[in-house]
């Protein structure tokens, strides 16, 4: 098995997830006591965040090529970014180093074409939602996407920065969320991309008429079949 190198910590909610669902796949594939061959570079989200919301992302860039250059040097074969928000800087971080970055947008859009969907809500920070870098990317995979309208943006956004990136998960916002899932599916969404890894630890199956494509969990399993590959 290759080693996969996890640039984490943003949240380390969501980072926590991935490593479960990495050791998870790799007994499902290889049995019995075997777990998944990884190191994890976890930076400070905090200052992550500031550098988002004052928008220098080739600051943000610089902090995570430097984490990835030391998860090559530690022996990855294969890197994960391990936020979909962070992507916008993707490009930079695979220029840092050697090996390949596996694109969460990617795995995201080859799940939903898997399913046979093509229409999809985008649920996600405001960068995520807003900007192209993520979008765009789907959408090169055949994807239609759509977003919630500007208070639900605002109400998506708010809850992963204020509650789930801080462990917090409230029933209330559950049902926010339910709902903002609702006015997409009646705008014609197929699936739902929960297109940030903590959202995740929200909203399931159960909360969507619609099919719900979890990326973190579709990044770590796409990772371990990657890192099993001949």
């Amino acid at each position: 098995m290759k080693t996969i190198g996890l640039i984490g910590g943003m949240s380390w909610e969501s980072t926590a997830e991935y490593y479960r669902i990495l050791n998870e796949r790799t007994r499902e594939r290889l049995g019995g006591l075997h777990s998944a061959r990884c190191v994890l570079y976890s930076v400070d989200f905090a200052e992550i965040e500031r550098l988002q919301v004052q928008g220098r992302w080739e600051e943000a860039g610089e902090v995570l090529a430097d984490a990835a250059r030391s998860l090559e040097a530690a022996g990855a074969e294969l890197l994960l970014i391990c936020t979909n928000t962070m992507h916008k800087v993707a490009d930079p971080v695979q220029a840092a180093v050697s090996v390949p970055l596996l694109h969460l947008a990617d795995t995201t859009a080859a799940a939903v074409r898997a399913a046979g969907l093509r229409r999809v809500g985008l649920l996600g920070t405001a960068f995520t939602m807003e900007q192209d870098f993520y979008r765009g990317r789907l959408a090169a995979g055949g994807l239609d996407v759509s977003v919630p309208g500007p208070e639900g943006r605002a109400l998506v956004h708010r809850v992963i920065y204020e509650e789930l990136c801080l462990g917090v998960v409230r029933e209330e916002s559950r049902a926010a969320y339910r709902r903002v899932v609702g006015e997409l599916v009646a705008g014609g969404a197929e699936g739902i991309v929960l297109g940030c890894t903590e959202i995740e630890l929200l909203i399931g199956p159960a909360d969507s008429p619609v099919p719900l494509f979890p990326t973190a969990r579709l990044h770590a399993e796409a990772a371990v079949d990657a890192a099993l590959a001949p």
